[in-house]
Protein backbone atom coordinates (compact mmCIF):
# COMPACT_ATOMS: atom_id res chain seq x y z
CA UNK A 1 0.00 0.00 0.00
CA UNK A 2 1.48 3.19 -1.29
CA UNK A 3 1.93 6.35 1.35
CA UNK A 4 0.42 9.53 -0.02
CA UNK A 5 3.33 11.92 0.05
CA UNK A 6 1.98 15.31 2.45
CA UNK A 7 0.99 18.73 0.66
CA UNK A 8 3.65 21.37 2.06
CA UNK A 9 2.99 24.99 1.35
CA UNK A 10 5.76 27.39 1.92
CA UNK A 11 4.28 30.73 3.05
CA UNK A 12 5.75 33.94 3.27
CA UNK A 13 4.22 36.92 4.64
CA UNK A 14 6.32 39.98 2.71
CA UNK A 15 6.63 43.84 2.80
CA UNK A 16 9.08 46.36 0.83
CA UNK A 17 11.43 42.84 0.48
CA UNK A 18 12.43 43.31 -3.47
CA UNK A 19 15.76 43.12 -2.65
CA UNK A 20 15.54 39.97 -0.74
CA UNK A 21 12.32 38.06 -1.99
CA UNK A 22 13.52 36.48 -5.26
CA UNK A 23 16.63 34.80 -3.10
CA UNK A 24 14.13 33.52 -0.46
CA UNK A 25 11.91 32.07 -3.38
CA UNK A 26 15.03 30.42 -4.72
CA UNK A 27 16.26 28.77 -1.36
CA UNK A 28 12.94 27.31 -0.40
CA UNK A 29 12.54 25.70 -4.15
CA UNK A 30 15.77 24.41 -3.84
CA UNK A 31 15.37 22.81 -0.39
CA UNK A 32 11.39 21.89 -0.82
CA UNK A 33 11.03 21.00 -5.10
CA UNK A 34 7.94 19.84 -4.56
CA UNK A 35 6.69 22.61 -2.44
CA UNK A 36 3.78 25.15 -2.63
CA UNK A 37 4.97 28.63 -2.40
CA UNK A 38 3.31 31.48 -1.54
CA UNK A 39 4.26 35.11 -1.20
CA UNK A 40 1.71 36.91 0.47
CA UNK A 41 2.43 41.39 0.13
CA UNK A 42 1.28 43.30 2.82
CA UNK A 43 0.85 46.90 0.36
CA UNK A 44 4.53 47.02 -0.71
CA UNK A 45 5.67 50.49 -2.25
CA UNK A 46 8.71 48.58 -3.95
CA UNK A 47 8.62 45.67 -6.66
CA UNK A 48 8.49 43.08 -4.35
CA UNK A 49 5.22 41.77 -6.31
CA UNK A 50 7.23 41.47 -9.35
CA UNK A 51 10.07 40.28 -8.13
CA UNK A 52 8.28 37.36 -6.44
CA UNK A 53 6.12 36.74 -9.14
CA UNK A 54 9.08 36.42 -11.82
CA UNK A 55 10.93 34.06 -9.57
CA UNK A 56 7.98 31.60 -9.88
CA UNK A 57 6.38 32.04 -6.41
CA UNK A 58 2.23 32.25 -6.34
CA UNK A 59 1.96 36.13 -4.85
CA UNK A 60 -1.22 37.44 -3.57
CA UNK A 61 -2.20 40.62 -1.22
CA UNK A 62 -3.48 40.90 2.36
CA UNK A 63 -4.57 45.09 2.41
CA UNK A 64 -4.65 45.27 5.94
CA UNK A 65 -1.38 46.21 7.40
CA UNK A 66 0.60 44.58 9.39
CA UNK A 67 2.08 40.98 9.87
CA UNK A 68 -0.83 39.10 12.23
CA UNK A 69 -3.26 40.11 9.57
CA UNK A 70 -1.11 38.63 7.23
CA UNK A 71 -0.79 35.22 8.92
CA UNK A 72 -4.38 35.39 9.63
CA UNK A 73 -4.80 35.68 5.47
CA UNK A 74 -2.32 32.65 4.66
CA UNK A 75 -3.93 30.17 7.45
CA UNK A 76 -7.38 30.67 5.99
CA UNK A 77 -6.55 30.87 1.69
CA UNK A 78 -3.74 28.39 1.72
CA UNK A 79 -4.46 24.44 2.44
CA UNK A 80 -2.32 21.45 2.82
CA UNK A 81 -0.54 19.19 5.27
CA UNK A 82 2.49 21.22 6.31
CA UNK A 83 3.12 24.46 6.53
CA UNK A 84 6.33 26.25 6.53
CA UNK A 85 6.43 29.91 7.38
CA UNK A 86 9.46 32.36 7.32
CA UNK A 87 10.14 35.80 6.49
CA UNK A 88 10.82 36.84 2.93
CA UNK A 89 13.94 38.67 3.68
CA UNK A 90 16.11 35.82 3.18
CA UNK A 91 17.73 35.52 7.31
CA UNK A 92 15.94 32.59 7.57
CA UNK A 93 18.04 29.08 6.54
CA UNK A 94 15.68 27.39 3.90
CA UNK A 95 18.00 24.16 4.16
CA UNK A 96 16.65 23.61 7.55
CA UNK A 97 13.48 22.93 6.40
CA UNK A 98 13.52 19.47 5.77
CA UNK A 99 15.14 18.54 9.05
CA UNK A 100 12.60 20.68 10.84
CA UNK A 101 9.42 18.99 8.65
CA UNK A 102 11.56 15.26 9.58
CA UNK A 103 11.23 16.27 13.09
CA UNK A 104 7.16 17.48 12.93
CA UNK A 105 6.52 13.86 10.98
CA UNK A 106 8.42 11.46 13.12
CA UNK A 107 7.33 12.87 16.67
CA UNK A 108 3.73 13.97 15.45
CA UNK A 109 4.66 17.53 16.17
CA UNK A 110 1.93 20.11 15.23
CA UNK A 111 4.75 22.81 15.65
CA UNK A 112 8.48 22.86 15.31
CA UNK A 113 10.15 26.68 15.75
CA UNK A 114 13.63 27.49 14.21
CA UNK A 115 15.63 28.39 16.99
CA UNK A 116 17.75 30.94 15.43
CA UNK A 117 21.68 30.98 15.50
CA UNK A 118 22.97 34.08 14.74
CA UNK A 119 26.29 33.91 13.08
CA UNK A 120 26.65 37.63 11.84
CA UNK A 121 26.85 40.68 14.40
CA UNK A 122 24.49 42.61 12.37
CA UNK A 123 21.68 39.60 12.08
CA UNK A 124 20.17 39.80 15.20
CA UNK A 125 20.97 43.22 17.13
CA UNK A 126 21.49 42.93 21.12
CA UNK A 127 18.77 44.73 22.18
CA UNK A 128 16.56 41.89 20.30
CA UNK A 129 18.48 38.92 22.38
CA UNK A 130 17.96 40.95 25.24
CA UNK A 131 14.92 41.68 24.82
CA UNK A 132 14.09 37.94 23.28
CA UNK A 133 15.58 36.36 26.80
CA UNK A 134 13.31 38.53 28.96
CA UNK A 135 10.05 38.27 27.07
CA UNK A 136 11.08 34.18 26.89
CA UNK A 137 11.47 34.12 30.26
CA UNK A 138 8.34 36.26 31.22
CA UNK A 139 6.22 33.78 29.09
CA UNK A 140 7.61 30.80 30.63
CA UNK A 141 6.49 32.51 34.48
CA UNK A 142 3.28 33.37 33.29
CA UNK A 143 2.37 29.76 31.47
CA UNK A 144 4.66 27.37 33.28
CA UNK A 145 6.98 26.72 29.82
CA UNK A 146 8.52 28.49 26.95
CA UNK A 147 10.48 28.04 24.01
CA UNK A 148 13.94 28.93 23.67
CA UNK A 149 12.90 31.81 20.52
CA UNK A 150 9.35 32.83 21.17
CA UNK A 151 9.86 35.87 18.76
CA UNK A 152 11.17 33.07 15.69
CA UNK A 153 9.43 34.22 12.45
CA UNK A 154 10.37 30.55 11.15
CA UNK A 155 8.55 28.08 12.13
CA UNK A 156 6.84 24.34 10.47
CA UNK A 157 2.79 24.22 11.06
CA UNK A 158 0.76 20.88 11.04
CA UNK A 159 -2.76 21.38 9.19
CA UNK A 160 -4.31 20.87 12.39
CA UNK A 161 -2.71 23.55 13.82
CA UNK A 162 -3.17 26.24 11.03
CA UNK A 163 -7.11 25.74 10.83
CA UNK A 164 -7.88 25.60 14.33
CA UNK A 165 -6.03 29.13 15.67
CA UNK A 166 -7.75 32.09 15.49
CA UNK A 167 -5.54 34.78 14.92
CA UNK A 168 -5.98 38.15 17.00
CA UNK A 169 -2.85 40.18 16.65
CA UNK A 170 -2.54 42.74 13.86
CA UNK A 171 1.07 42.51 13.95
CA UNK A 172 4.38 41.76 15.13
CA UNK A 173 3.25 40.46 18.14
CA UNK A 174 1.85 37.33 16.07
CA UNK A 175 4.69 34.92 17.30
CA UNK A 176 4.13 35.78 20.76
CA UNK A 177 0.39 34.83 19.95
CA UNK A 178 1.22 31.41 18.43
CA UNK A 179 3.65 30.24 21.17
CA UNK A 180 0.84 31.15 23.70
CA UNK A 181 -1.49 29.27 21.92
CA UNK A 182 0.46 25.81 21.07
CA UNK A 183 1.71 26.32 25.13
CA UNK A 184 -2.05 26.71 26.37
CA UNK A 185 -3.93 23.94 24.77
CA UNK A 186 -0.60 21.73 25.93
CA UNK A 187 0.10 20.91 21.84
CA UNK A 188 3.10 18.75 21.23
CA UNK A 189 5.84 21.41 19.53
CA UNK A 190 9.46 21.11 19.08
CA UNK A 191 12.83 23.32 18.20
CA UNK A 192 15.20 22.94 15.79
CA UNK A 193 18.63 25.20 15.69
CA UNK A 194 18.63 27.36 12.50
CA UNK A 195 21.11 29.57 11.13
CA UNK A 196 20.16 33.43 11.22
CA UNK A 197 21.66 35.33 8.45
CA UNK A 198 22.33 38.78 7.67
CA UNK A 199 19.58 40.50 5.33
CA UNK A 200 20.82 40.48 1.53
CA UNK A 201 22.53 44.16 0.79
CA UNK A 202 19.41 46.97 0.45
CA UNK A 203 16.74 45.09 2.68
CA UNK A 204 15.88 46.96 5.56
CA UNK A 205 14.28 45.71 8.83
CA UNK A 206 10.48 46.63 9.39
CA UNK A 207 11.64 46.05 13.09
CA UNK A 208 10.86 49.33 15.78
CA UNK A 209 13.32 47.78 19.23
CA UNK A 210 11.14 49.80 21.56
CA UNK A 211 7.71 49.95 19.94
CA UNK A 212 7.64 47.03 18.51
CA UNK A 213 9.06 45.55 22.09
CA UNK A 214 6.35 47.18 24.32
CA UNK A 215 2.98 45.65 21.87
CA UNK A 216 4.51 42.19 22.53
CA UNK A 217 4.71 43.23 25.93
CA UNK A 218 1.22 44.31 26.42
CA UNK A 219 -0.16 41.29 24.04
CA UNK A 220 1.41 38.82 26.51
CA UNK A 221 0.00 40.99 29.94
CA UNK A 222 -3.57 41.19 27.49
CA UNK A 223 -3.04 37.33 26.91
CA UNK A 224 -2.63 36.56 30.59
CA UNK A 225 -5.48 38.51 31.34
CA UNK A 226 -7.53 36.96 29.22
CA UNK A 227 -6.04 32.89 29.74
CA UNK A 228 -5.56 33.25 33.00
CA UNK A 229 -7.90 35.53 34.99
CA UNK A 230 -8.48 34.09 38.33
CA UNK A 231 -4.68 34.99 38.83
CA UNK A 232 -4.76 37.89 37.14
CA UNK A 233 -7.81 39.42 39.04
CA UNK A 234 -6.43 37.62 42.00
CA UNK A 235 -3.33 39.35 42.32
CA UNK A 236 -5.53 42.70 41.92
CA UNK A 237 -7.81 41.53 44.47
CA UNK A 238 -4.87 40.97 47.20
CA UNK A 239 -3.33 44.06 46.20
CA UNK A 240 -6.42 46.06 46.60
CA UNK A 241 -7.27 44.02 50.08
CA UNK A 242 -3.48 44.40 51.10
CA UNK A 243 -3.94 48.67 50.63
CA UNK A 244 -7.21 48.49 52.49
CA UNK A 245 -5.49 46.62 55.54
CA UNK A 246 -2.80 49.31 55.55
CA UNK A 247 -5.24 52.31 55.82
CA UNK A 248 -7.68 50.18 58.31
CA UNK A 249 -4.80 49.46 61.00
CA UNK A 250 -4.83 53.04 62.06
CA UNK A 251 -7.88 54.09 62.10
CA UNK A 252 -9.13 50.40 64.30
CA UNK A 253 -5.91 51.14 66.48
CA UNK A 254 -7.40 54.86 67.05
CA UNK A 255 -11.08 53.82 67.77
CA UNK A 256 -9.65 50.80 70.37
CA UNK A 257 -7.87 53.91 71.97
CA UNK A 258 -10.69 56.47 71.86
CA UNK A 259 -13.64 54.74 71.09
CA UNK A 260 -13.80 57.40 68.09
CA UNK A 261 -12.87 57.09 64.09
CA UNK A 262 -11.88 60.57 63.40
CA UNK A 263 -11.18 60.38 59.45
CA UNK A 264 -14.26 59.79 57.89
CA UNK A 265 -12.67 60.06 54.21
CA UNK A 266 -9.74 56.95 54.81
CA UNK A 267 -12.34 55.04 56.23
CA UNK A 268 -14.83 55.22 53.33
CA UNK A 269 -11.50 54.77 50.96
CA UNK A 270 -10.43 51.63 53.34
CA UNK A 271 -14.22 50.13 52.61
CA UNK A 272 -14.29 51.34 48.89
CA UNK A 273 -10.98 48.78 48.62
CA UNK A 274 -12.44 46.19 50.44
CA UNK A 275 -15.54 46.24 48.06
CA UNK A 276 -13.22 46.64 45.03
CA UNK A 277 -11.34 43.92 45.71
CA UNK A 278 -14.23 41.39 46.27
CA UNK A 279 -15.64 42.72 42.97
CA UNK A 280 -12.27 41.57 41.52
CA UNK A 281 -12.13 38.41 43.01
CA UNK A 282 -15.40 37.25 41.69
CA UNK A 283 -14.73 39.25 38.03
CA UNK A 284 -11.77 36.38 38.01
CA UNK A 285 -14.23 33.42 39.35
CA UNK A 286 -16.59 34.09 36.79
CA UNK A 287 -14.38 34.93 34.05
CA UNK A 288 -12.34 31.66 34.80
CA UNK A 289 -15.60 29.80 34.16
CA UNK A 290 -15.85 31.56 30.46
CA UNK A 291 -12.06 30.64 29.84
CA UNK A 292 -12.79 27.07 30.75
CA UNK A 293 -15.74 26.79 28.48
CA UNK A 294 -13.86 28.84 25.23
CA UNK A 295 -10.58 26.63 26.24
CA UNK A 296 -12.68 23.51 25.56
CA UNK A 297 -13.75 24.91 22.49
CA UNK A 298 -10.94 25.63 21.07
CA UNK A 299 -9.54 22.23 22.01
CA UNK A 300 -12.52 20.33 20.23
CA UNK A 301 -11.50 22.40 16.49
CA UNK A 302 -8.60 21.67 17.26
CA UNK A 303 -9.36 18.11 17.63
CA UNK A 304 -11.75 17.72 14.75
CA UNK A 305 -8.94 18.21 12.05
CA UNK A 306 -6.29 15.36 11.53
CA UNK A 307 -3.34 14.77 13.90
CA UNK A 308 0.05 15.25 11.67
CA UNK A 309 1.17 12.72 9.19
CA UNK A 310 3.44 10.12 10.18
CA UNK A 311 5.91 8.45 8.00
Amino acid sequence: MSVTEPRIAVILPCYNEEAAIAQTVAAFRAALPDAAIYVYDNNSADRTVEVARAAGATVRTERMQGKGNVVRRMFADVDADIYVMADGDATYDAGAAPAMIARMRDEGLDMVVGTRIHEAADAYRRGHVLGNRAMTGLLARLFGRSFTDIFSGYRVFSRRFVKSFPVLSAGFEIETEISVHALELKMPVGEVETRYLARPEGSASKLSTYRDGARIARTIVTLYRIEKPMLFFGWIALGLAALAVILAVPLAMTYMETGLVPRFPTAILATGLVILSALSLFAGLILDTVVRGRREMRRLAYLAQPAPMGP
